[in-house]
């Protein structure tokens, strides 16, 4: 996901511009981040980078290390993050509204990182802490702006421990410094090689340890812990060239979060991804959605929906998209017994799908045939 959203940003990619006050999109001069760990809910705020000292602790990285990221995240040492993930940042709506659990999600930056997170945030708010089987979605709206920086905090955290095997956390800030010189077989890209590594092995000190610097966390945020790079379950043997098997590793076991995917393009060619059970299924009823290459989050309230099939005969989930338009969070109300989705898409042929809302097509590759009501929301 994280690779996904960095390429389709590889054709923008410079050399980041210089942190002087510059004019963001609406034309305004943009001013430094000062005590306010979320500084503006305008739109198109951005603010200055927040950098750590040397002598903070931690150890520099290295340049093997920052090599092999960079050939991990871009294919290249040459390739570098652009203008717009290097000054991506999270930020929520506004304390007290509708959407107070939901961050800004800003276009052109790291949509899949915040969106990442965002599935986080639902899921410390609703399921960790919290421990009733059905929560009032009304809970999420009425969130402060210091409950907000509290949920932000435990979803990193959760993140990184969950990396780290439930054994070791490492965050990751930007220092003042730059820990080796300029070659021409390194293209600095001013964040990477100034980057010193924090390891934490108690999941409560690496916590606090974010909350006292949440302003300049850098992460690499991932559903299940394991960067697997495929969706489906385990491992699958590809033939290849002169008859040799290639192991090809998915996800070995059921995640906490999901991952739920529809392409309209990939259906017409034949050529769906297929997502695994073990994403599909996942712990908690919270799933971060690819819907024709954007992001959503599609969840329930209700702690229990996955463990008792009784209870997915008949159920609400709640859809964030993190567009601006959006101001409310859509209620879905999702029938899987009556079967008339199936009835009316045999009776007006095999067009039908082309008119259906791609948000009701992702739920469907989880439950097939399933009938589902906006409640009054106009379907987009």
């Amino acid at each position: 996901m994280l690779q996904e959203e960095v390429k389709k940003n590889q054709l923008k990619c410079q050399d980041p511009k210089p942190d002087d006050d510059k004019e963001d999109a609406a034309g305004a001069t943009t001013s430094p981040l000062k005590q306010d760990p979320f500084p503006s809910n305008s739109l198109y705020s951005i603010p200055k980078a927040l950098l750590v000292p040397s002598n903070l602790g931690g150890q520099p990285i290295s340049l093997e290390m920052a090599v092999e990221l960079r050939n991990m995240l871009f294919g290249s040492i040459f390739q570098i993050f652009s203008y717009e993930w290097t000054k991506a940042y999270f930020r929520f709506h506004e304390p007290g509204a509708d959407l107070a659990y939901a961050l800004k999600i800003d276009k052109g930056g790291a949509i899949a990182i915040q969106m990442a997170v965002q599935v986080n945030i639902i899921k410390y708010l609703l399921f960790v802490q919290n421990k009733e089987e059905n929560i009032h979605l009304q809970s999420l709206c009425e969130l402060s702006q210091k409950e907000q920086e509290k949920a932000l905090v435990a979803a990193l955290t959760g993140i990184l421990w969950t990396a780290g095997e439930g054994q070791k956390a490492t965050i990751c800030l930007v220092s003042n410094d730059t820990y080796w010189t300029p070659s021409i077989d390194y293209r600095m890209d001013n964040i990477t090689e100034r980057v010193r590594l924090f390891d934490f092995f108690e999941k409560e000190a690496a916590e606090k340890f974010l909350c006292d610097h949440i302003h300049c966390a850098i992460l690499n945020i991932i559903l299940n812990g394991k960067a697997s790079p495929h969706v489906f379950n385990g491992v699958q043997k590809l033939d290849t060239e002169g008859s040799v098997q290639k192991l090809l590793h998915g996800v070995s076991s059921r995640s906490e979060v999901g991952y739920l995917h529809w392409s309209k393009d990939e259906v017409e060619n034949h050529q769906l991804l297929q997502v695994g059970s073990m994403l599909k299924t996942p712990k908690l009823p919270i799933w971060l959605c690819n819907i024709n290459g954007t992001y959503s989050i599609l969840f329930s309230t209700n702690r229990l929906l996955l463990s008792d099939w009784k209870m997915e005969h008949l159920f609400d989930l709640y859809c964030y998209n993190g567009q601006p338009s959006q101001k409310t969070t859509v209620h879905l109300t999702v029938d899987t017994h009556s079967h008339h989705w199936e009835e009316k898409h045999c009776e007006e042929g095999s067009n039908a799908e082309k008119r259906v809302p791609s948000v009701e097509m992702v739920i469907r590759t989880k439950w097939e045939g399933a009938a589902i009501n906006w409640n009054g929301t106009i379907p987009f």
